[in-house]
Protein backbone atom coordinates (compact mmCIF):
# COMPACT_ATOMS: atom_id res chain seq x y z
CA UNK A 1 0.00 0.00 0.00
CA UNK A 2 1.20 3.88 -1.16
CA UNK A 3 1.91 5.82 1.54
CA UNK A 4 0.31 8.85 -0.16
CA UNK A 5 -3.13 8.76 1.29
CA UNK A 6 -1.33 8.66 4.84
CA UNK A 7 0.43 12.09 3.41
CA UNK A 8 -2.24 13.66 1.81
CA UNK A 9 -4.47 13.32 5.18
CA UNK A 10 -1.91 14.75 7.21
CA UNK A 11 -1.59 17.53 5.44
CA UNK A 12 -5.17 18.03 5.07
CA UNK A 13 -5.42 17.75 8.37
CA UNK A 14 -2.48 20.68 9.30
CA UNK A 15 -5.38 22.86 6.26
CA UNK A 16 -7.83 22.10 8.94
CA UNK A 17 -5.79 23.14 12.23
CA UNK A 18 -5.00 26.29 10.07
CA UNK A 19 -8.22 26.83 9.63
CA UNK A 20 -9.01 26.64 13.68
CA UNK A 21 -5.83 28.88 14.63
CA UNK A 22 -7.23 32.02 12.19
CA UNK A 23 -10.58 31.24 13.37
CA UNK A 24 -10.01 31.98 16.80
CA UNK A 25 -7.67 34.90 15.99
CA UNK A 26 -11.12 35.89 13.88
CA UNK A 27 -13.03 35.44 17.14
CA UNK A 28 -10.49 36.75 19.55
CA UNK A 29 -10.44 40.37 17.12
CA UNK A 30 -14.39 40.53 17.19
CA UNK A 31 -14.07 44.00 18.74
CA UNK A 32 -10.94 45.06 17.03
CA UNK A 33 -11.82 48.53 15.56
CA UNK A 34 -11.41 47.97 11.96
CA UNK A 35 -9.81 44.43 11.97
CA UNK A 36 -10.67 42.48 8.89
CA UNK A 37 -11.19 38.79 8.99
CA UNK A 38 -8.44 36.44 7.20
CA UNK A 39 -9.91 33.48 5.61
CA UNK A 40 -7.79 29.99 4.95
CA UNK A 41 -8.10 28.25 1.59
CA UNK A 42 -6.61 24.74 0.74
CA UNK A 43 -4.97 25.00 -2.19
CA UNK A 44 -3.95 21.60 -4.44
CA UNK A 45 -0.40 21.91 -5.15
CA UNK A 46 1.43 19.37 -7.98
CA UNK A 47 2.94 16.41 -6.21
CA UNK A 48 2.25 18.54 -2.32
CA UNK A 49 -1.42 17.79 -1.67
CA UNK A 50 -3.53 20.73 -0.28
CA UNK A 51 -1.63 23.80 1.64
CA UNK A 52 -3.08 26.20 3.60
CA UNK A 53 -3.35 29.83 2.25
CA UNK A 54 -4.15 32.14 4.01
CA UNK A 55 -5.71 36.11 2.89
CA UNK A 56 -6.99 38.95 3.94
CA UNK A 57 -10.95 39.76 3.53
CA UNK A 58 -10.66 43.79 3.57
CA UNK A 59 -14.25 44.29 3.17
CA UNK A 60 -15.33 47.33 5.13
CA UNK A 61 -16.58 47.42 8.23
CA UNK A 62 -19.81 49.05 9.66
CA UNK A 63 -18.98 52.39 11.15
CA UNK A 64 -20.12 53.46 14.34
CA UNK A 65 -20.43 56.92 16.18
CA UNK A 66 -18.41 57.31 19.11
CA UNK A 67 -18.87 60.89 19.45
CA UNK A 68 -14.76 61.26 20.48
CA UNK A 69 -13.20 64.01 18.22
CA UNK A 70 -10.01 61.56 18.07
CA UNK A 71 -11.96 58.49 16.94
CA UNK A 72 -11.46 58.18 12.67
CA UNK A 73 -12.36 56.17 10.55
CA UNK A 74 -11.95 55.42 6.53
CA UNK A 75 -15.14 54.43 4.95
CA UNK A 76 -14.31 54.30 1.83
CA UNK A 77 -11.11 53.53 0.33
CA UNK A 78 -7.69 53.72 2.02
CA UNK A 79 -5.41 53.97 5.04
CA UNK A 80 -3.90 56.04 7.58
CA UNK A 81 -0.03 56.30 8.00
CA UNK A 82 1.76 55.39 11.06
CA UNK A 83 5.81 55.65 12.50
CA UNK A 84 6.63 52.35 13.74
CA UNK A 85 9.73 50.37 14.13
CA UNK A 86 10.64 49.00 10.82
CA UNK A 87 9.23 51.58 8.27
CA UNK A 88 5.88 52.90 8.49
CA UNK A 89 2.71 50.99 8.79
CA UNK A 90 -1.06 51.63 7.59
CA UNK A 91 -4.55 51.87 9.39
CA UNK A 92 -7.74 52.13 9.16
CA UNK A 93 -8.04 54.82 11.62
CA UNK A 94 -8.88 54.11 15.26
CA UNK A 95 -9.13 55.61 18.48
CA UNK A 96 -6.27 58.02 18.72
CA UNK A 97 -4.71 60.34 21.55
CA UNK A 98 -2.12 62.53 22.13
CA UNK A 99 1.04 61.52 24.16
CA UNK A 100 2.43 64.40 26.55
CA UNK A 101 3.98 66.05 23.99
CA UNK A 102 0.99 66.91 22.04
CA UNK A 103 1.65 63.97 19.56
CA UNK A 104 -1.36 62.79 17.84
CA UNK A 105 -0.61 58.77 18.47
CA UNK A 106 -2.30 55.62 17.59
CA UNK A 107 -3.90 53.07 20.36
CA UNK A 108 -0.40 51.62 20.14
CA UNK A 109 1.60 54.60 20.78
CA UNK A 110 2.72 54.87 17.29
CA UNK A 111 2.89 58.52 15.27
CA UNK A 112 -0.22 58.99 13.05
CA UNK A 113 1.51 60.93 10.12
CA UNK A 114 0.65 64.30 8.60
CA UNK A 115 1.63 65.26 5.08
CA UNK A 116 4.31 67.06 6.83
CA UNK A 117 5.88 64.13 9.24
CA UNK A 118 4.35 64.25 12.79
CA UNK A 119 1.31 65.89 13.67
CA UNK A 120 1.32 68.47 16.92
CA UNK A 121 -1.42 69.71 18.76
CA UNK A 122 -1.69 72.43 20.51
CA UNK A 123 -5.18 72.92 23.12
CA UNK A 124 -8.01 73.46 21.58
CA UNK A 125 -11.13 72.05 20.00
CA UNK A 126 -9.96 69.57 17.32
CA UNK A 127 -11.95 68.89 13.99
CA UNK A 128 -10.78 66.76 11.58
CA UNK A 129 -12.70 66.49 7.62
CA UNK A 130 -12.83 63.81 5.11
CA UNK A 131 -9.85 65.12 3.25
CA UNK A 132 -8.24 64.64 6.50
CA UNK A 133 -7.88 68.40 7.67
CA UNK A 134 -6.59 69.08 11.16
CA UNK A 135 -8.10 72.45 12.63
CA UNK A 136 -7.51 73.57 16.22
CA UNK A 137 -10.04 76.45 17.30
CA UNK A 138 -11.19 76.98 13.26
CA UNK A 139 -6.84 76.97 12.33
CA UNK A 140 -5.37 74.26 10.26
CA UNK A 141 -2.88 72.37 12.16
CA UNK A 142 -2.16 69.79 9.90
CA UNK A 143 -3.16 67.64 6.89
CA UNK A 144 -3.16 63.54 7.70
CA UNK A 145 -1.44 61.41 5.40
CA UNK A 146 -4.42 58.87 3.41
CA UNK A 147 -2.25 55.99 1.44
CA UNK A 148 -3.97 53.20 -0.85
CA UNK A 149 -2.54 49.81 -1.58
CA UNK A 150 -4.42 47.12 -3.76
CA UNK A 151 -4.85 43.94 -1.07
CA UNK A 152 -1.96 41.72 -2.89
CA UNK A 153 0.68 43.83 -2.13
CA UNK A 154 -0.35 44.32 1.82
CA UNK A 155 1.29 42.04 4.52
CA UNK A 156 -0.58 42.25 7.61
CA UNK A 157 1.73 42.91 11.13
CA UNK A 158 -0.54 42.57 13.61
CA UNK A 159 -4.57 43.06 14.19
CA UNK A 160 -5.37 45.96 12.30
CA UNK A 161 -1.91 47.11 11.22
CA UNK A 162 -0.43 46.28 7.53
CA UNK A 163 2.83 46.49 5.38
CA UNK A 164 2.43 47.50 1.92
CA UNK A 165 4.75 46.57 -0.54
CA UNK A 166 3.51 49.51 -2.89
CA UNK A 167 0.92 52.34 -2.11
CA UNK A 168 0.09 55.66 -3.40
CA UNK A 169 -1.46 58.46 -1.79
CA UNK A 170 -4.96 59.11 -1.89
CA UNK A 171 -5.97 62.06 -3.69
CA UNK A 172 -7.72 64.57 -1.74
CA UNK A 173 -11.70 64.45 -3.71
CA UNK A 174 -11.39 60.60 -3.06
CA UNK A 175 -10.78 60.81 0.64
CA UNK A 176 -13.58 59.55 3.17
CA UNK A 177 -12.27 60.25 6.80
CA UNK A 178 -15.06 60.28 9.10
CA UNK A 179 -14.14 62.15 12.35
CA UNK A 180 -15.76 60.74 15.45
CA UNK A 181 -16.68 57.06 14.67
CA UNK A 182 -15.06 53.77 14.68
CA UNK A 183 -14.77 51.26 11.51
CA UNK A 184 -16.14 47.48 13.59
CA UNK A 185 -14.34 44.32 12.40
CA UNK A 186 -15.75 43.01 9.36
CA UNK A 187 -15.89 39.46 10.93
CA UNK A 188 -19.24 38.01 12.29
CA UNK A 189 -18.41 36.52 15.62
CA UNK A 190 -22.45 34.27 14.81
CA UNK A 191 -20.99 33.01 11.63
CA UNK A 192 -17.44 32.38 13.15
CA UNK A 193 -18.68 30.08 15.51
CA UNK A 194 -20.47 28.13 13.28
CA UNK A 195 -17.22 28.01 11.28
CA UNK A 196 -15.69 27.23 14.31
CA UNK A 197 -17.54 23.96 14.90
CA UNK A 198 -17.42 23.12 11.23
CA UNK A 199 -13.76 22.93 11.55
CA UNK A 200 -14.02 20.68 14.51
CA UNK A 201 -16.00 18.45 12.68
CA UNK A 202 -13.89 18.44 9.73
CA UNK A 203 -10.50 18.27 11.91
CA UNK A 204 -12.15 14.95 13.83
CA UNK A 205 -13.04 13.51 10.25
CA UNK A 206 -9.62 13.59 8.79
CA UNK A 207 -8.37 12.38 12.20
CA UNK A 208 -10.44 9.31 11.76
CA UNK A 209 -8.87 8.87 8.62
CA UNK A 210 -5.21 8.75 9.62
CA UNK A 211 -6.43 6.81 11.83
CA UNK A 212 -7.90 3.78 9.48
CA UNK A 213 -5.50 4.72 6.73
CA UNK A 214 -2.39 4.07 9.99
CA UNK A 215 -3.98 0.82 10.58
CA UNK A 216 -4.14 -0.87 7.21
CA UNK A 217 -0.82 0.67 6.28
CA UNK A 218 0.16 -1.32 9.27
CA UNK A 219 -1.49 -4.64 8.71
CA UNK A 220 0.19 -4.79 5.33
CA UNK A 221 3.50 -4.31 6.69
CA UNK A 222 3.02 -6.81 8.71
CA UNK A 223 1.48 -9.18 6.23
CA UNK A 224 4.59 -8.51 4.11
CA UNK A 225 6.97 -9.58 6.80
CA UNK A 226 5.22 -12.85 7.41
CA UNK A 227 5.65 -13.47 3.68
CA UNK A 228 8.91 -12.94 3.50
Amino acid sequence: MSIDPLRNAARALAVWERRQEIASHNIANTETPGYKRQRVFAELLDGVGPVASVRDDMTAGVVRDTGRPLDLAVTGDGFLVVEAEGGELLRRGGSLSLDASGVLVDAGGRPVLGEEGLVVLPPGQVEIDAAGRVRVDGAEVARLRMERAAPESLERVEAGLWRAAVSEAVPEGERTLRQGGLEDSNFDPLRGMVEMMEIQRGHAAVQKTITTLDGVLETAVNRIGRVG
